[in-house]
């Protein structure tokens, strides 16, 4: 067991988005701006309040799976996959000609908010329609949010440290925190994790709107999520999966990887305050940010960029807001945010880990991506949320934030390595 914590670094990445179907189309868009969101069309939405949201464009199970394969899998496991195989090629790894010692030391804790809604929604309705004798065998392990981890596993027999986190929009960045936390103390020597959500059903739209907490603006899908701005209405529900390879430096450097990013810091806390609603004063977010910089052994003013969980709910923005002046004061004004959600929509329990992938990016690239459709000023959001255009920055180091249903706060530090 290792006596003191060992450096992590990113090696590999993987995203299928509303904005693209790989890691490089899913930037190309977000620092164009281009807004994911549209009308509906895996169902009927005449009856619903909301009838637009982010999917996934361009995406066929049958490009990736057999039809046998593919109808054993929810779409957020058959997401997960796909984004799982991008990261670990992007990484370089080999599985095929790793050793059985090192497949032992290969984790995958990959997690989702909901799970198989999808499944849930066509076996509750064949169980309504003909009773328990018709319903399918593979509704439980379609169903399981831990299930994804499973599948990953049994693919590259990594034998490793193997489960998922769930906790709700929080999900990917505690996938990520747990992996981190478990390569830190020697436990395994690569990780996989993330996060996959496929929640664009009947029961996700007609669930959200019950709660009020979707954006209704129908007659403009494409500009209808705008955190900050003073006419926001709402989030917009979207769907995907994002995917991450860490491991250990010295492991990553043994084998020539090439590293996008340092792992630095993790902080979390909750907010006791509502099982919806976030605490009004943003006192739970800012404690996971306080942790984070400890953890991190970083200063306020180290920060460059903050990703921000930025849903573009009236509550919500303002009470991160305000947590980010809290914790960083002055500094406040002089950093960069963003939020991402602009373009790809609320993707739950996915959301931390594709947002961890733009912030990781935005570190490469020297380039914070927008918050789009700015139009309102809102006196309670006066911070510099790079507005509608993408900004040239050094970015050394980042943050991003997950906040989730229940309380639960996230946050996540990259840092960037030259070498």
């Amino acid at each position: 067991m290792q006596t003191s914590p060992r450096r992590v670094v990113v090696t590999g990445i993987g995203a299928l988005t509303p904005l693209g179907l790989s890691p490089e189309s899913y930037w190309q868009s977000l620092i164009s701006g281009v807004s994911g969101a549209a009308p509906i069309t895996y169902f009927d939405t005449s009856a619903f309040a909301t009838k637009f949201a982010c999917q996934l464009k361009g995406y066929d199970a049958l490009d990736h799976f057999d039809r046998k394969e593919a109808r054993k899998l929810d779409p957020f496991a058959q997401y997960a996959l796909v984004a799982a195989d991008q990261a670990i090629e992007d990484s370089g790894l080999k599985p095929e000609s790793m050793s059985q010692e090192q497949r032992d030391r290969v984790a995958v804790i990959v997690g989702s908010g909901i799970g198989g809604m999808q499944v849930f929604h066509e076996q509750t309705a064949a169980y309504i329609r003909s009773g328990p004798r018709r319903m399918s065998p593979f509704f439980i392990p379609k169903l399981i949010p831990d299930i994804v981890s499973g599948h990953i596993s049994i693919k590259y027999k990594f034998r490793g440290p193997n489960y998922c986190v769930v906790s709700a929009c929080a999900t990917g960045n505690n996938n990520i925190g747990d992996s981190f936390m478990m390569l830190q103390r020697g436990l395994a020597d690569v990780a996989l994790c993330g996060g996959s959500e496929a929640a664009v059903s009947e029961l996700g739209i007609g669930g959200f709107n019950a709660l009020r907490a979707l954006s209704t603006r129908n007659d403009d899908p494409a500009r209808a999520s705008r955190p900050f701005d003073l006419s926001r209405d709402g989030f917009v529900l979207g769907e995907g999966a994002g995917m991450l390879v860490i491991e250990e430096l010295e492991h990553a450097r043994a084998r020539g990887a090439s590293i996008y990013a340092e792992v630095i810091g993790l902080g979390m806390s909750a907010d006791a305050n509502h099982i919806t609603a976030p605490d009004p004063e943003g006192y739970g977010a800012a404690l996971a940010m306080r942790n984070l910089l400890l953890d991190a052994r970083l200063k306020p003013e180290d920060v460059d960029y903050l990703n921000m969980h930025g849903t573009s709910t009236p509550l919500g923005d303002t009470a991160e807001t305000k947590a980010v002046k809290q914790v960083f004061g002055q500094h406040a004004y002089a950093m960069n945010l963003s939020s991402t959600k602009s373009m790809t929509g609320h993707l739950l329990g996915a959301a931390g880990a594709t947002e961890a992938i733009a912030t990781i990016l935005a570190i490469r690239h020297s380039l914070v991506p927008p918050t789009i459709n700015f139009e309102q000023p809102d006196p309670e959001c006066d911070l510099n949320y790079t507005f509608n255009k993408a900004q040239p920055r050094a970015v050394n180091v980042a943050l991003s934030n997950a906040f989730g249903f229940g309380g639960h706060n996230t946050s996540v530090a990259f840092r960037r390595m030259d070498s």
